[in-house]
């Protein structure tokens, strides 16, 4: 399968995909679904959850041709953290 490139700044692509997560996904999630991820394409809205990251997006792209797709940990709100948190000025 052929890398799927970006149609959107970065910028956007957030933007979108914030979005989508707190006006679809978020009105329907339930305790249960804390440990998973959604997975959103940017342009149609549509999305999978799941608790491993890539089934999420792999069931996504079964269904959608091309997707954009924004990840999000559903109870974390993110994926990873970057830099060194507490670290700075510690020797």
């Amino acid at each position: 399968m052929a890398a799927t490139g970006r149609r959107y700044s970065k910028k956007e692509f957030a933007r979108r995909g914030d979005a989508l997560f707190e006006s679809k996904v978020r009105p329907i999630l339930t305790a249960m679904d804390e440990e998973k991820f959604a997975a959103i394409d940017i342009e149609t809205g549509e999305f999978e959850l799941d608790k491993n990251e890539m089934r999420a997006c792999d069931q996504l792209r079964k269904r959608i041709p091309d997707p954009q797709i924004w990840l999000v940990h559903v109870g974390l709100g993110y994926l990873d953290r970057f830099g060194g948190h507490g670290s700075r000025g510690k020797q």
